[in-house]
């Protein structure tokens, strides 16, 4: 009896291996409907020899998009349903190397040591168990270690209009940055920019320690989706290490368009300029999987907002700024006037920098903020002569400090800005003695101490008044 139930189990316990298949019955644009019952959203199947998605349902119909192209899919081609889980492979040989969307190289090489594989979609970390963000990430760029400060975890969102230096920036953060790994996802790019950003932006040191997932403008919708989980399953494989990663996206508008594109082919109904409610929902499920794991490991993400005219309440950007832990704007006006990189410092934030910086940071930073505020008020009359020295002590200072402020804002391309070099800069700005070697906080800085109580964190000191 006891033989027989285990002989059961064991069978019970094989794949399925009953095949479902169907038939094509139309094709709508870029959408396949075919006579396909007992299928989920979300199942892989094969159209033909193209692979597709199950994304919806119209009637007794399922709707499926191509993961490829339409060519050769005609009015009862044969649909047979896959039953498995996207999959991208996980290891050290990743690290130097381009893949698509499902994992495969695109360099032309093999790839080797490579011995596990990771589900695309899985969920975020418990909130319960994450690490806290206390301890900052240095990027090498003066303006974000000093004003701007990141946390190993954070995720930040790089808001800017096309051409004003994206890529540029996160090349420099690539190359930079003390992470140990680096994950780029490029989401719709033009195939002219993929080995230009690689080359010239990224460059080889960059790219040795750096995973690249690209998705073209030409690749489906599906396809540049699954592009953002599989950079996702790549960093979260990194982070259960117990390494720093970086993971940077360019860009989160392109991602929304492809789902928008992915919810009107399956009927949902647009709403905010077009886009469908299954992009909001889209958002926070995949943005949340980044962040602090709960063995050491890290996501720290950098995710690129392409906003239309400029205009900073777009629908992606908000949405994306109410899940992120902070915001970089990027302003034209700066990188006409060759000012890079043309961060807007006023207009930017980093949510976690009062859990990872100390209070003389914490106060250089504010006194500078308040010094360039003064200045951008009263910039007009400054530059008309309009102003007469002596009249405001606080428009003085600012006057005096504004040119070491553009100076210490500014940085090359190639250029990387020490951690005590920054804060050094940045006490002789505001006329305080700096500490030399002055590192970064110990581990344990702005954690909570048992109890709710804080133990250990100081509190930045408000910047001195101005004398009228």
């Amino acid at each position: 009896m006891s033989l027989g139930l285990d002989r059961l189990s064991a069978h019970l316990a094989m794949p399925n291996l009953l095949t479902r298949r169907g038939r094509v019955g139309q094709v709508i644009g870029s959408v396949i409907e075919a006579d396909l019952p007992g299928v989920a959203v979300g199942e892989q199947a094969m159209v033909g020899r193209t692979p597709a998605e199950v994304i919806g349902f119209r009637e007794h119909r399922a709707l499926l998009m191509p993961l490829g192209t339409l060519q050769g899919i005609a009015h009862g081609t044969s649909v047979e349903v896959k039953n498995r889980v996207l999959q991208v492979p996980v290891g050290a040989g990743l690290l130097g190397r381009v893949v698509d969307p499902l994992g495969a190289p695109l360099d032309g090489r093999p790839l080797t040591d490579v011995p596990l594989r990771r589900n695309l979609d899985s969920g975020a970390p418990d909130p319960m168990k994450r690490s806290l963000i206390h301890k900052p990430l240095i990027t090498g760029l003066r303006v974000i270690d000093g004003l701007l400060t990141l946390g190993e975890g954070q995720r930040i969102s790089i808001l800017a209009g096309s051409g004003v230096g994206k890529s540029t920036l996160m090349g420099m953060f690539a190359r930079n940055s003390q992470a140990d790994v680096n994950v780029v996802t490029l989401i719709g790019e033009r195939g002219r920019e993929v080995r230009e950003f690689l080359e010239r932006d990224l460059g080889a040191a960059g790219l040795a320690r750096s995973v690249v997932c690209v998705a073209t403008s030409d690749s489906s919708p599906v396809l540049q989706v699954k592009a953002m989980s599989t950079g996702l399953a790549i960093a979260e494989h990194f982070r259960d290490q117990g390494l720093r990663v970086l993971l940077m996206v360019d860009s989160l508008t392109r991602l929304a368009m492809a789902q928008r594109q992915i919810g009107l082919s399956a009927g949902e109904p647009p709403t905010t300029r077009g886009y469908t409610p299954s992009v909001f929902g889209l958002m926070p499920r995949l943005l949340e999987r980044a962040g602090p794991g709960a063995n050491g490991g890290s996501i720290t993400g950098v995710f690129t907002v392409l906003v239309e005219g400029e205009d900073m309440d777009d629908p992606v950007a908000d949405t994306v700024r109410g899940i992120v832990d902070g915001h970089l704007v990027l302003s034209r006006k700066l990188a006409s006037h060759g000012h890079y990189p043309p961060i807007d410092v006023l207009q930017s934030v980093s949510r976690t920098m009062s859990a990872t910086c100390e209070r003389d940071q914490l106060a250089w930073a504010s006194r500078m903020r308040a010094l360039l505020a003064t200045w951008r008020e009263n910039e007009e009359l400054i530059r008309l002569a309009a102003y007469k020295r002596g009249s405001d002590a606080e428009v003085d200072a600012a006057i005096d400090a504004h040119g070491k402020i553009d100076a210490f804002l500014r940085q090359g391309v190639a250029e990387a800005s020490e951690w005590s070099a920054t804060l050094a800069a940045m006490a002789s700005i505001v006329g305080a003695p700096a500490r030399p070697g002055q590192a970064p906080p110990p581990a344990g800085a702005g954690r909570p101490a048992p109890g709710g109580g804080l133990r250990g964190v100081r509190r930045a000191a408000a910047p001195p008044e101005p004398r009228r």
